[in-house]
């Protein structure tokens, strides 16, 4: 154990009322777990933080803590705050590796998830553990979503999301990849087959188009298909990233470890207005991203991108607005180009099944508890909510969990003996 997580450790103040917890959108319960670890307690440590979030170590290396946990610690407030994401990420390593789950034994009905991203995967933990038949269709080859294709190896290692995944077959859960539901099946053909209750969690990952002439040009590419498989990129030496976001942050110091020379990032505006943590520009800068600021693309050409000047104005509604000042444009020269603005959802699965709703981007409507307009539908995740961070769709899914828990023990009469606890 590295020194410094005893000594934050020791550093807590255990709080009457931890700001810490009120802080995490899940409610970690984290004076409790810290003093546990130093009661030498780990395993008791390690069991309250995955009951509460399955998905506990992957939030303590990609939540945004300096405005959730450790933004809400009272140290912090005249010094350092404790370094909780540290201990949550030492105390849930160590339990996931003796972490023995009990086997469903599937006598509540068989669930559909579609999609094995954060919402997806926290859901399949829950049901498996109220013995649920929990299958889960998943599009690519792994699972993941986009814990796998969309977070960087170094900002999350790909080992845990394998941990993960064994913990899910060890609990009976089926996986099958490289399924599409809205392909060969669809919604219609999971009720046939005898689920009681089809969750979709599919995400956003359709890249938004800035469209400006040259767009579909051989050099141009876009941020979420990027990091999907940088492998199989052959980007050059000088790449430009047009957006200012974390996935911005996250293709800029990808691309400088698979060979790139020369990255910049393309921003429309003014340095503040960068919507990215600060500490991933702070890495990335350290890693040697470059930044453009008040330039925005006109036009995709050979040879890189035609950037025009800005000119930033405030609409009557208070938001900056950034227009091209004509006569500015000048070639910035590039091998490669990536678009990294945001994304939304495909419409494969609702456009393949009736009675799902969505809302004007595509996005799933639902109510505050994942019920979709179509009955024993459910749905939460980025395909709801657009692209949140990775505790807010657990935050979201546990709601689900149970929403889909009592639609069962409600729709199909199953006995009071057999309902579980509530993960809320």
């Amino acid at each position: 154990m590295s020194k410094h997580i005893i000594d934050d450790a020791k550093r807590c103040l255990q709080c009457k009322n931890p700001r810490c917890t009120k802080g995490c959108p899940v409610a970690t319960p984290i004076k409790q777990t810290i003093s546990l670890l130093l009661d030498s307690k780990i395993p008791e440590a390690g069991k309250m933080l995955m009951d509460n979030n399955p998905l506990s170590l992957v939030c303590s290396h990609v939540c945004p803590q300096e405005n959730q946990c450790e933004g809400h610690c009272v140290l912090g407030i005249k010094g350092s705050p404790v370094h909780i994401s540290a201990i949550e990420q030492y105390i849930s390593d160590y339990y996931l590796n003796i972490y023995k789950p009990r086997k469903s034994d599937n006598s509540k009905g068989r669930v559909a998830i579609i999609g094995s991203g954060p919402a997806g995967l926290t859901i399949a933990f829950y049901l498996a553990q109220r013995d649920y038949d929990v299958t889960v269709f998943e599009q690519n080859d792994q699972v993941g979503g986009i814990l796998r294709y969309g977070i960087p190896e170094f900002r999350l290692p790909k080992s845990i999301i394998d941990r993960l995944t064994q913990k899910l077959y060890e609990m009976g859960v089926k996986i099958k990849p490289n399924a599409t539901i809205g392909a060969n099946l669809t919604v219609d053909d999971l009720f046939r087959d005898g689920f009681k209750a089809v969750f979709i969690g599919t995400g956003v990952w359709r890249p938004s188009k800035i469209n400006v002439k040259g767009e579909s040009l051989g050099h141009v590419h876009y941020a979420i298909e990027y990091l999907r498989n940088p492998s199989v990129y052959n980007l050059g030496k000088t790449v430009a990233i047009i957006g200012a976001g974390n996935v911005a942050m996250d293709v800029a110091r990808t691309v400088l470890r698979n060979d790139a020379e020369n990255v910049y990032i393309l921003c429309n505006k003014g340095e503040s207005t960068i919507t990215a943590r600060d500490h991933e520009v702070e890495y990335a800068k350290i890693d040697g991203v470059r930044f453009e600021f008040y330039k925005t693309a006109v036009e995709f050409v050979d040879g890189g991108v035609m950037l025009a000047d800005t000119k930033v104005t405030v609409d009557e509604d208070g938001c900056e607005i950034a227009e091209p000042i004509p006569g500015t444009e000048q070639l910035f020269s590039a091998d490669s180009v990536i678009i990294a603005i945001s994304q939304g959802p495909r419409a494969v699965i609702v456009s393949s099944s009736k009675g799902i709703d969505v809302d004007e981007v595509g996005l799933v409507k639902t109510d505050e508890f994942g019920r979709t307009s179509r009955k024993g539908v459910f749905a939460s995740g980025d395909v709801v909510t657009g692209a949140k961070t990775v505790v807010e769709a657990v935050r979201i899914a546990k709601k689900v969990a149970d929403a889909i828990d009592d639609y069962i023990q409600t729709e199909y009469g199953h006995s009071e003996e057999q309902a579980e606890t509530s993960v809320s």
